[in-house]
């Protein structure tokens, strides 16, 4: 049993640090109190002059500690598992690059090993980021294996998957790419992204179902005064959350004040959109059948499109700080309440309280990640 009573800490709750204890049981947040008397034996973490916030949640990644998603065993997505955790990471989807169907399926089958098997922050699933994709905004998707709309191709991921393919890209001006969402925003999370289009086809697209922009402001078709696109219709429209990539390259510190001061708090989606270089030197690297080139820690294909990211959730908090001066408080949501209920569980993961998920970062006074709780279990400590 993953039973741990977290002393001396400051509780991040309803958008505020209050003092108080912590007793996490059977991988829950059993009571949270002033002074708890745990039962006898129970383990104990002090957390003396730090906050414990939610654990973060890393909706969009393509690997990490030298491991790609589109080429990691089970075992080898446990590595990514075990760096995410020092990173404040208590759950994750694996972001699979548009590949065959052989090797997506093969993708799928190794994640839901990985998920039975959790090693440092927990899998939670599969984001599918594509093929259903523009080519003309393709990024660094290989531009042979796009395809148009095919739910029969969706639904044989979805049921290879069991409930593990949680997330889904998709391009809403490619031909039958907007009836297929309808046909299936049911039973996956849809986002759209990797597009030119327009505005109309847009709005189509969020009122069949989609729910998210995939890093908004990049392999997008920008805002004209004269034709919003498809920028403009996922920042209008409330229902949608906006996925931003926090690294000062993606997006100018001015554009990520202005998503924010657009949607609200409550709708942007922190991610890092990492690849297997995260965590690691400068130097040559894979992106799914791509090669990658990270120089200053910034990743490109040799030619010269940009190609994932190396951030860390932990340094995109950080950023977020630094580009718009608010508390972390504020800001936490972005982490941790946002992508919970865009992907349907914030009924167990996103916020401290009785009943939830024990999924906590313990952070010093500067941001450091000084220990992390997934389900209860302390899964990193500095």
């Amino acid at each position: 049993m993953n039973n741990l009573l977290i002393q001396n800490v400051r509780i991040y709750r309803d958008g505020v640090f209050t003092p108080g204890e912590i007793l996490c049981q059977e991988g829950k947040i059993a009571k949270i109190a002033p002074d708890i008397d745990a039962p006898e034996g129970t383990p104990r973490l002090d957390g003396t002059g730090r906050r414990l916030v939610p654990g973060f949640m890393d909706i969009h990644t393509h690997g990490a500690a030298g491991v790609d998603v589109n080429a990691a065993s089970a075992q080898e997505l446990g590595k990514i598992g075990r760096f995410f955790a020092s990173q404040g990471v208590t759950g994750w989807l694996a972001s699979v690059l548009t590949d065959t169907r052989e090797q997506t399926l093969w993708c799928i089958g190794e994640v839901k090993k990985a998920m039975e098997h959790p090693e440092g922050a927990p899998l939670l699933g599969v984001h599918l980021e594509g093929p259903f994709l523009a080519s003309s905004y393709k990024g660094a998707m290989p531009e042979e294996l796009l395809q148009t709309g095919n739910a029969a191709l969706l639904r044989e991921y979805l049921g290879a998957g069991e409930g593990a393919v949680r997330y889904v890209t998709v391009s809403p001006e490619v031909p039958g790419v907007v009836e297929m969402i309808e046909e299936v925003s049911g039973e996956v999370t849809v986002a759209i992204g990797h597009s030119g289009a327009d505005y109309e086809i847009s709005r189509r697209a969020i009122a069949a179902g989609a729910k998210a922009a995939t890093h908004t402001g990049n392999a997008m078709r920008l805002l004209h005064q004269h034709e919003p696109a498809i920028w403009g219709a996922v920042l209008e429209d409330d229902r949608v959350f906006c996925e931003v990539i926090c690294d000062g390259r993606h997006l100018h510190p001015g554009t990520v004040r202005l998503i924010l001061k657009t949607k609200g708090l409550e709708r942007v989606v922190a991610i890092t959109d990492s690849i297997m270089a995260a965590g690691l030197p400068d130097g040559p690297y894979k992106l799914g059948v791509n090669d990658v080139i990270v120089q200053d820690g910034d990743a490109k294909l040799p030619n010269g499109t940009r190609a994932g990211s190396t951030l860390t959730l932990i340094n995109a908090l950080k950023n977020l700080v630094a580009f718009t001066g608010l508390p972390v408080e504020q800001l936490l949501p972005l982490l941790t309440r946002n992508p919970a209920q865009l992907l349907g569980l914030s009924e167990q993961k996103g916020a401290i309280a009785p009943g939830m998920d024990a999924d906590l970062v313990l952070l010093g006074e500067d941001l450091t990640v000084d220990a992390t709780i997934a389900g209860g279990k302390v899964v990193y400590k500095a």
